[in-house]
């Protein structure tokens, strides 16, 4: 595929509700979405870093320093042949993953225009709908909370997920447990916590919780380890699988007893496939994480986790609504009555096409390079 041109557009969408995790606040998703021009088709790719370095180390700033000045420079008016050639062109570029996954994203768009074969079928994915999951953030009060949860439990989603927090944890969960009764129930601290909180860990086993979500610092592989053999509620790790041997050292260790990969944070779907396959032959349960994506990113997400090591547990891969009132894919992804998301295939007829009128609408800065 010879790359002919790659736009850069910097987006704001609104969030029907501010998300707050233990790091801040989101009001708006501000994303940048990369258009790639290859020999008369177009491939779209969603960059999935903040607006600041809150998530891990990458921010929206960085990752377009890196593409404008490293990375497209590098590719433009070449011949990839793919994904798999574009993350071995680039792996001397030292982390960096979400900027490489930007691009790696929008190839596999072209392969699939390329191929007429789906991103699932390129991808080895086998299932055809994906069970959906819903990810709250931190609210004011139980109540507040009380009500999403019920709105949420109503529509059949399959997993409440909350994110909790130092001073707002052992309550609230137990809040939870005495309103709703033995709802599937997850928690994430995206870091939020050290091992000397293990006491409060050990607390937890009692609220009988699916998983709890990177309870410590993405680089604590061996004090999660330690934790996790202190407490019998799994362990999921989530910030500290950036790498299949990330993923390698943690199932070593026996930090984990469930991987979430969202497959930009590892580089892009290529790398998330390696890691999806070393947990599968491990029988480590996998789930398909999410960054409050845009509609690209979200039905990207959707094909990845058609894979088939995700099918036993619910995906942080929501309907759109759940975040936005407008979005930028014709249809905007929905859930069915099931509680799934179809996956697009050869097949079934589902197509999403791009809403240019929406990104135009919604851009605050837009970069061409050819």
């Amino acid at each position: 595929m010879r790359i002919d041109r790659i736009d850069i557009i910097n987006v704001h969408n609104p969030f029907n509700h501010p998300f707050t995790t233990s790091f801040t606040s989101f009001v708006n998703r501000d994303a940048l979405l990369i258009k790639v021009y290859s020999e008369g088709l177009v491939g779209w790719g969603e960059c999935k870093a903040f607006y600041g370095p809150f998530y891990n180390p990458e921010d929206n700033g960085t990752v377009l320093h890196v593409l404008k000045n490293i990375i497209i420079p590098a590719i433009l008016h070449e011949d990839i042949a793919g994904p798999a050639e574009f993350i071995e062109k680039f792996k001397y570029i030292k982390g960096n993953r979400l900027a490489k996954a930007a691009i790696e994203n929008a190839l596999w768009d072209l392969l699939s225009q390329r191929s007429g074969k789906s991103i699932k079928t390129l991808l080895g994915g086998t299932q055809d709908e994906i069970k959906v999951g819903v990810s709250l953030g931190s609210e004011k009060t139980l109540d507040d909370l009380y009500r999403m949860i019920e709105k949420y439990l109503k529509l059949g989603y399959h997993r409440t997920k909350i994110k909790i927090h130092p001073g707002k944890d052992i309550e609230v969960i137990k809040g939870i447990r005495k309103e709703f009764g033995d709802i599937t129930l997850t928690v994430d601290a995206n870091s939020a916590y050290t091992l000397k909180d293990v006491e409060l860990f050990k607390a937890l086993d009692e609220y009988k919780l699916q998983y709890i979500e990177q309870p410590l610092g993405e680089c604590d592989l061996v004090d999660h380890a330690e934790l996790q053999s202190q407490i019998t509620t799994p362990i999921c790790l989530d910030e500290s699988i950036d790498s299949y041997e990330a993923c390698e050292a943690a199932i070593k260790l026996k930090a984990c007893r469930v991987v979430n990969i969202k497959s930009s944070r590892v580089g892009g779907m290529y790398e998330g496939k390696r890691i999806h396959d070393l947990c599968v032959a491990h029988n480590i349960p996998l789930w398909c994480g999410g960054m409050t994506e845009l509609g690209i990113g979200r039905v990207q997400n959707v094909s990845f986790a058609s894979l088939p090591g995700f099918s036993e547990l619910a995906h942080d891969v929501a309907a759109a609504n759940r975040y936005f009132e407008k979005d930028i894919t014709i249809p905007m992804v929905d859930i069915t009555d099931r509680c799934t998301i179809i996956v697009p295939d050869e097949t079934n007829g589902i197509k999403y096409t791009i809403d240019e009128n929406a990104i135009d609408a919604m851009a605050v800065a837009h970069w061409i390079m050819k």
